[in-house]
């Protein structure tokens, strides 16, 4: 009886070892080979909404996400100021995440393409967004910080942008998508930000979310009602920040980002589909003589097949995506006489 309580107990150790070094090892896996345990962090602010805390370089799943003191997806500012610098705010497709790494951002790519068409040229494009920011969000961004001296600001819209409210900083530290500490182990953030919401989503439990929808819409009229008013107080968020950067006489561009199903509409969907309100939000930028980059036209020209490697969801773009945007971008300014002349004159 002693002997055989002697040999349950050894047994029992040896598991116990077993599953402390599975553990163990699993713990360290995750950390060196998929980065998890050190998300990139934000920090919710009264007037911003939110923002990423500043000076974190992190990899995840084999991406570089690097954040500089001002909270951009960008290195430190250069000193002297390069011969060109150009300012973005945007949302998440403008910031790429955790799947998108550095060098494959939009404004990396702008940078990267104008340095090759101009190898002697200083070119810096700083990237200044978040996931769910709305016009709100880049505008409280542009009054705390200003324009880092630019000498163009270039606001990235997509289709839901237009009819999306100012984020708040609710859901930061809340939401799992919006961390604001470091969590203590690997295997915390993988149930945490990865196994748990999909089991509420499969129970049907209530998330923690940025709001993007009208609250408890009961008719069709009225969501259209809230849209529209959203739609016009974004108009009005953009007329401030026009007025701000006339004052510092710092032009402004837009450049707009389609959803998937505005390029490649379901077929349930119309064979004149537009996307909502993009009609009416165009004519107010040319009223306003607001030069307008506008992806969703060309890319709608574009063979379906190619379309759809550009987006890795209904909303967010793949490199490849990123890199069309950028070189519509690249080709707007290099076709702009004040900024053609820069990239002329050092490149000679």
């Amino acid at each position: 009886m002693f002997e055989r309580s002697r040999q349950q107990q050894k047994y029992l150790r040896v598991i116990v070892l077993l599953l402390a070094s599975g553990l163990l090892g699993s713990e360290l896996a995750l950390r060196w080979l998929w980065g998890l345990g050190q998300p990139v962090l934000l920090q919710a602010d009264s007037e911003i909404g939110y923002l990423f805390q500043p000076n974190q370089d992190k990899h995840r799943f084999g991406r570089q996400l690097q954040y500089n003191r001002y909270g951009q997806r960008s290195e430190p500012l250069r000193d002297p100021k390069p011969s060109l610098r150009i300012l973005m705010t945007g949302d998440s497709v403008l910031n790429g995440g955790n799947l998108i790494d550095q060098a494959e951002t939009i404004a990396e790519q702008v940078e990267a393409q104008l340095h090759k068409s101009s190898p002697t040229t200083t070119v810096e494009v700083l990237n200044a967004s978040a996931g769910s920011w709305g016009i709100g969000n880049q505008w409280a961004y542009l009054q705390r910080f200003g324009d880092f001296n630019s000498d163009v600001l270039i606001l990235q819209i997509g289709t839901h942008d237009l009819v999306q409210a100012t984020s708040t900083g609710e859901h930061i530290g809340r939401a799992p998508n919006f961390p604001d500490r470091t969590p203590i182990l690997a295997w915390q953030e993988v149930w945490s930000r990865y196994i748990w919401p999909q089991l509420r989503l499969q129970w049907h439990l209530r998330q923690v979310q940025p709001p993007t929808e009208p609250p408890n819409p009961q008719t069709t009229a009225q969501i259209e009602q809230f849209y529209q008013q959203q739609f016009e107080q974004n108009l009005q968020v953009l007329t401030e920040i026009f007025a701000w950067a006339e004052r510092q006489s710092l032009p402004v561009w837009v450049v707009y980002t389609p959803d998937r199903a505005d390029v490649l509409p379901p077929t349930d969907f119309p064979l004149d589909h537009q996307p909502y309100l993009k009609a009416e939000f165009v004519a107010w930028l040319r009223s306003r003589s607001i030069p307008l980059i506008d992806t969703h036209q060309a890319w709608a020209k574009l063979p379906p097949e190619l379309t759809a490697t550009y987006f890795r969801d209904d909303v967010h773009l793949t490199p490849a995506g990123n890199q069309a945007v950028a070189a519509l971008i690249v080709a707007a300014i290099q076709t702009q006489q004040q900024f053609s002349d820069v990239l002329l004159e050092y490149s000679e």
